[in-house]
């Protein structure tokens, strides 16, 4: 029987019901719907709706429907609208009309908000996971390449040499922002749920909404009318994610780039590249290029759900039912994504002498520009001398070491033959040693602060 038919003289329209229902997808929400259905039983009691005998039995048979849905025995019905008439049909089976009394003071509104938030927290905590054990491989591959120099790039064009462990670390730091931002989120916002406020106007029943959300380890929320309707978590849920695929994209596309035969800086593992079906020859690394395209997804997701949002009115309405597919597509696709780019990471070969060969003087320009410095020339100064060296040096094919002393000289009385002394690579990243830098003895820094971070956070490692 629907939970809502008798206001209505005939059934809905098939077409209708199947645009209507959202089991196909909130399905997947079964045991937070059990859990806030267990938790209410204690309320119920407390407003003296039920009994202390009553409130165990429906328990009991609460978690007999879990225990059949847990075993893929529980049956789908037809009527089943949504998961929330899916449980208390099904209990109402089991317990008999006692399973009419559950839903007493409660709405799908505040349960369905309620349900939600405790599934996104879930999906919070498998992201953080997930996190964590790509940028422990992340710090594993930078730790062992401190001394690596390759180029660095800015605008896609050769910059300054920087160590390989630099460049590796620096994706480490951004998926700790992301990992930041969920756990700011599980603190803030997942924690407010809105079981109590009913439909829009709170509840009629007495009991303490505060023991009763800290059996779901949550805090009531403050106002009903905004609990019911309240999505913000979930685009915050999707930003995050789309950010995770903005980091995981920026990622892919060194990671592609640097597996160029033309760069040949690194050398996926052959499980984790695919061949062409014509050209024998063929390397590629697609699972990057997913991750990259992904992204789109993810940002589409987001930019999707917000749009939904922005022209709804006060108080619940069916536009909200939107908001767990984007969800659950993008929380799918991250796991889907994260173990296999953490993989890859893991098994990946960097090649120094590819990187090395890469490197060329124009990169070690500032370098020259610091030296005039530190012999006192105002660094404008420097930065246009230095600029008529390089180019000459350009236009003659030599590197920046060989043009000749007196030339320089000509430039500048400053310059004098220890300047070869600076102008190599070694010095060029071990100059740069300050917190943050690319020396090897600061990235070494950055590796000890990571590896200290990660050592907290063992749970997600010793959890599966």
């Amino acid at each position: 029987m629907a939970l809502w038919g008798g206001r209505f003289s005939s059934e809905p329209d098939e077409a209708m019901r199947l645009l209507n229902d959202s089991l196909p997808f909130d399905k997947r929400m079964y045991k937070q719907d059990v859990a806030g259905s267990i938790a209410y039983t204690y309320a119920l009691h407390e407003a003296g709706i039920v009994s202390a005998e009553e409130a165990e039995t429906l328990r009991t048979g609460l978690q007999s429907v879990l225990a059949e849905m847990e075993s893929d025995k529980f049956e789908f019905l037809p009527t089943d609208e949504d998961i929330h008439t899916a449980v208390e049909r099904r209990l109402t089976e089991i317990v008999g009309v006692l399973g009419g009394k559950l839903h007493t003071g409660r709405s799908r509104n505040d349960q369905v908000a309620t349900d939600f938030r405790m599934w996104v927290r879930d999906a919070n905590e498998a992201l953080q996971k997930a996190l964590v054990r790509l940028m422990r491989v992340l710090v594993a591959q930078s730790e062992y390449h401190t001394h690596t120099i390759m180029p660095g790039y800015t605008h896609v064009q050769p910059a300054q040499p920087i160590v390989a462990g630099h460049w590796l670390m620096s994706y480490f730091e951004m998926f700790y922002r992301d990992f930041i931002r969920l756990v700011d989120s599980a603190d803030l916002s997942l924690r407010v749920l809105a079981l109590g406020s009913g439909a829009l106007a709170g509840t009629p029943l007495s009991y303490d909404r505060k023991a009763l959300l800290g059996r779901l380890d949550g805090i009531p929320s403050d106002n009903s009318l905004d609990a019911v309707a309240d999505r913000d978590f979930v685009a915050d849920m999707l930003y995050i994610c789309a950010m995770i695929g903005v980091h995981l994209s920026r990622l892919g596309e060194d990671i592609v780039w640097y597996s160029n035969p033309n760069f040949g800086y690194i050398t996926l593992d052959d499980r984790y590249s695919t061949g062409s079906s014509i050209m024998p020859q063929k390397r590629n690394a697609d699972p990057m290029e997913l991750a990259r395209g992904k992204a789109g997804r993810l940002i589409g997701n987001l930019t999707g759900f917000l749009t939904t949002l922005k022209g709804l009115p006060s108080g619940y309405n069916k536009d909200l039912q939107e908001d767990k597919e984007a969800l659950f597509d993008s929380f799918d696709t991250l796991m889907m994504i994260l173990p296999v780019v953490t993989a890859i990471i893991e098994t990946l070969k960097l090649n120094p002498d590819k990187m090395r060969a890469a490197l060329t003087e124009d990169m070690l320009a500032t370098d020259m520009a610091d030296y005039l410095v530190a012999k006192g020339m105002p660094f404008r100064e420097a930065h246009h001398i230095v600029g008529v060296v390089v180019r000459d040096a350009s236009e003659r094919g030599i590197g920046l070491t060989k043009v000749p002393l007196d030339e320089l000289k000509a430039l500048s009385a400053l310059f004098d033959a220890d300047v070869l002394e600076w102008l190599t690579f070694e010095k060029s990243v071990s100059r740069r040693s300050n917190f943050g830098g690319t020396a090897p003895d600061a990235v070494l820094k950055q590796i000890e602060i990571a590896e200290s971070w990660l050592e907290s956070q063992a749970w997600a490692f010793n959890n599966p």
